[in-house]
């Protein structure tokens, strides 16, 4: 069951930051602390592959920003957003052998990301009177968080 929800938690990253739950996976996995050796998400435990979603996850923190960045509900960025937790739910499953429920854990957490931080970021903004502390503090959640679910490994 612990499996499941560090899918789903790894997913809700996925949906507040993009890159960021790859990117966590990615070095979990090149440290050997998710064993993904065998499956077919091995390649994101190769040093390239970490290196290059870190350097996504940072340009993603910094465009995030940006007073014209697209909306994360739009189809493009919500997609991206599903994949990334599929793929991060996934590699978290897989090293347990149940990839394909950590998968739909991880879209699930996505899911309740991308909508559960859209809203949550915007009260902040109005508490704060600005959208920057909110996209902030959303940066902070993401990247501890996914830190976190995977330190449990």
């Amino acid at each position: 069951m612990a499996v499941y929800l560090a899918a789903l938690l790894i997913g809700i990253a996925a949906g507040l930051r993009t890159f960021t739950a790859p990117a966590a996976v990615s070095w979990a996995a090149h440290i050997d602390r998710l064993p993904l050796q065998g499956s077919w998400l091995a390649f994101l435990g190769a040093a390239t592959a970490a290196y290059i979603l870190t350097l996504l996850a940072v340009i993603e923190l910094v465009f995030d920003q940006l007073p014209g960045t697209p909306s994360r509900k739009s189809p493009t960025g919500f997609t991206a957003r599903l994949v990334s937790g599929a793929i991060s739910g996934a590699a978290i499953g897989a090293g347990s052998g149940v990839w394909i429920g950590g998968l739909v854990a991880g879209i699930i957490g996505a899911v309740i990301g991308t909508f559960g931080g859209y809203a949550i970021r915007m009260r902040l903004a109005a508490l704060f009177g600005r959208d920057r502390t909110a996209a902030i503090i959303e940066d902070i959640v993401a990247v501890g968080g996914a830190i976190l679910v995977l330190a449990a490994f």
